[in-house]
């Protein structure tokens, strides 16, 4: 390769660089307006600028291909699992704290499109959250192709109240008596949490082409490996906050780093088997599954997304 074509390359990536981080500051302004319908669920501390321009280039960085207003749902719906764990993990203090928060979220793809909203005056996180679900599926389902993806949505959805449902009580525990902490099995089995599926399967239904569709349920389970891959990459980058703020970490159950670390690399290689067959049917969704562990890997090797208490 001669120095020239050395140099052309470089611009091209720098061009490809700099075209996504224009697509990322479209993305957070969007975000950033969207978010202040709700002051109260968007208010606390940790919910600063940092924390809406890196959920804005994660998805952008993700999908470069597409438009802000294409991103849209997808960087609202990551955005939302960032609200839905500080009101879980955060400001829920007992079970029934956490029930109702399942059973509010859980409600609402029952609710008509253009019936009530849920969560009256005055306001709670918990109920904006729930409210701003609402809005978030409304926009969704503005869409032809949520007539065959909601049976999907509403899974995933419920999926991820469980797991979150699920996390609470093994912490709950956790710091009452550590011996009855969860299994690391149980542990990764238990990923919907992170909730990176809840996002793809919103994404897919808002942005797919009829192809996307017919293969939503094979993407979905690579996506949910993937979104294992994820949840560990995350644990390595955030064991001192999680300790600092009380969370469950992967760390804290018997496996040292390296043990994480090859369970990542066991899964990714699996990963890489089942998108095989999809770059033949799905080949940008397959690009958008591997985008998210190539950037992931990067982004949690140097920091993470939440901001201070």
């Amino acid at each position: 390769m001669t120095t020239q074509s050395i140099a052309e390359d470089e611009i091209q990536r720098a061009l490809e660089a700099g075209r996504t981080a224009a697509l990322a500051a479209d993305c957070q302004r969007d975000l950033e307006k969207w978010a202040e319908s709700y002051p109260v669920l968007f208010s606390a501390r940790p919910f600063d600028g940092r924390l809406f321009g890196t959920v804005a280039m994660a998805n952008a960085f993700g999908a470069p291909w597409e438009s802000a207003d294409r991103l849209r749902i997808a960087v609202r719906a990551s955005l939302w699992v960032f609200g839905a764990d500080w009101v879980v993990d955060y400001c829920a203090e007992t079970r029934d704290d956490v029930a109702s928060v399942v059973r509010a979220c859980t409600a609402v793809p029952d609710r008509p499109a253009s019936g009530s909203r849920p969560g009256t005056e005055p306001a709670t996180a918990a109920s904006e959250l729930a409210r701003c679900l609402a809005d978030l599926q409304d926009d969704l389902a503005s869409v032809p192709a949520f007539e065959s993806g909601e049976r999907l949505w509403r899974r995933q959805l419920e999926r991820y109240l469980t797991a979150m449902a699920r996390e609470w009580e093994w912490k709950a525990r956790f710091q009452e008596d550590p011996g009855t902490a969860p299994s690391f099995e149980e542990y990764v089995a238990n990923a919907d949490n992170f909730g990176s599926s809840l996002v793809n399967v919103a994404h897919w239904i808002f942005t797919g082409d009829r192809r996307t569709l017919d293969h939503l349920d094979e993407l979905w389970r690579v996506g949910e490996e993937v979104q294992r891959v994820l949840r560990l990459l995350n644990d390595l980058a955030t064991y001192e906050r999680d300790v600092t703020w009380g969370d469950l970490n992967s760390l804290m159950l018997g496996v040292d780093r390296a043990g994480v670390t090859g369970r990542i690399a066991a899964i990714v290689d699996e990963c890489r088997e089942l998108l095989r067959p999809l770059r033949e049917t799905c080949p940008r969704e397959a690009d958008y599954l591997e985008r998210q562990i190539g950037y992931s890997t990067g982004f949690y090797g140097t920091t993470d997304y939440w901001g201070s208490l």
